[in-house]
């Protein structure tokens, strides 16, 4: 079970990776670009990750996870902020989530916490975050890559390169 926390760990910091990539690539309007009125901008699933994230992993293992004070709708309101200010609150937010998890022992794994009322053993509650913050992770890096089109730097393996990918990587040596 400590490989399950070293895990989860690496992989929320490996998806965090991923939305910093993109932030670096993008100008401050693109930021706040929506492809419609009914879709989200990245300001709008940066602001919801933080919510989300602040009210999950503050008093992790003592409160409901779901806070009273958060308010949920208001995240996917557009608000006048800087970038710097959005890339704060994502920050803040990433950051709330690794304090929560490098503070859990392996014991803590068994232990029954609330979301909405609803109990969750500490494992169960990470695993869904595992499920919802690369959901949202991803839909950033496609906002990015849309805005960005042909100027996009691939943040995996480019298109057309699979083959000399897979060749370079089997010819190192095996770890």
């Amino acid at each position: 079970m400590d490989n399950f926390l070293a895990s989860s760990l690496k992989q929320f910091r490996d998806f965090k990776s991923l939305g910093d990539r993109t932030f670096s690539q993008l100008n401050d309007e693109q930021l706040f670009w929506q492809f419609n009125a009914s879709s989200n901008s990245i300001a709008h699933i940066v602001k919801h990750l933080h919510g989300n994230m602040l009210s999950r992993w503050i008093d992790f293992l003592h409160s409901d996870g779901e806070k009273a004070g958060r308010n949920r709708d208001m995240e996917f309101e557009n608000t006048d902020m800087s970038r710097q200010e959005l890339l704060g609150l994502w920050e803040r937010g990433w950051e709330c989530l690794f304090e929560a998890l490098e503070a859990l022992s392996t014991q803590d794994l068994s232990k029954t916490i609330l979301i909405r009322g609803e109990e969750h053993t500490v494992l169960e509650a990470v695993h869904r975050q595992l499920a919802h913050y690369p959901y949202h992770v991803g839909q950033i890096v496609y906002i990015g890559k849309m805005c960005l089109d042909e100027q996009w730097a691939s943040l995996s393996i480019p298109k057309g390169r699979s083959e000399n990918y897979n060749q370079e990587k089997f010819a190192q040596k095996k770890r």
